[in-house]
């Protein structure tokens, strides 16, 4: 794996290249994980499901980080102006996020991966930065397990919002599958910001997504 003193670049993938690459980038997703002993092959076949979904997605894009192996990669695809994505979300959507969904310049990050040993250690902003301004995002959007504190906690700190909770169902190959999961919505505004909403999202118009 890279050192610190070695530059990890970065790459963008087209279907075919991350097809063809899968295996390899699930490789990488389960030496990056925190999973249990014994979880490992769980963990990777969920990963290959939500890399194969969204693969399948209209403007999906997808970044490896390498050098002399690959050290991380992140993926995602366009935010569907028909509102869908956010469909199971738990309250009033703020309007502006429902008006930049429509407009199509919402991309969603399906997945964030950074190997514990890669050099760069800002290297995750890096990958998410680079796939939002490749797409020339006006918002960036994300979910994340609430019981996910390092995920949600590196959102954070790289400014993404929370703006609530959407309820999703659960993973259908487990045998006797739990509720709808909980998961905490979070976003980010590109470009320039309103005036009077630093953040980027005016939160007194809000609206309400259908079932």
């Amino acid at each position: 794996m890279p050192t610190p003193t070695q530059a990890v670049r970065l790459r963008r993938l087209n279907r075919w290249q991350a097809e063809t690459l899968r295996e390899d980038l699930a490789d990488l997703y389960v030496e990056s994980s925190r999973a249990q002993a014994g979880q490992e092959y769980r963990g990777r076949e969920r990963f290959l499901r939500r890399l194969t979904g969204s693969i399948r997605k209209p403007g999906f894009a997808l970044l490896i980080a390498e050098d002399v192996a690959f050290a991380g990669c992140a993926y995602g695809f366009s935010v569907p102006r028909d509102g869908t994505w956010w469909r199971g979300f738990d309250g009033p959507l703020p309007q502006s996020v429902e008006r930049l969904t429509a407009s199509g310049h919402v991309f969603a990050i399906t997945e964030i991966v950074v190997h514990p040993h890669a050099g760069d250690q800002d290297l995750g902003r890096r990958l998410q930065e680079r796939l939002l301004a490749d797409h020339h995002a006006s918002l960036g959007a994300t979910l994340v397990d609430r019981a996910d504190a390092p995920a949600y906690d590196a959102f954070r700190s790289w400014g993404w919002q929370d703006i609530g909770t959407i309820l999703r169902p659960p993973d259908p190959t487990i045998l006797r599958p739990p509720a709808p999961v909980p998961l905490r919505a979070l976003v980010l505004a590109l470009g320039p910001h309103p005036a009077g909403h630093p953040d980027g999202l005016a939160h007194e118009n809000r609206t309400q997504r259908p079932d």
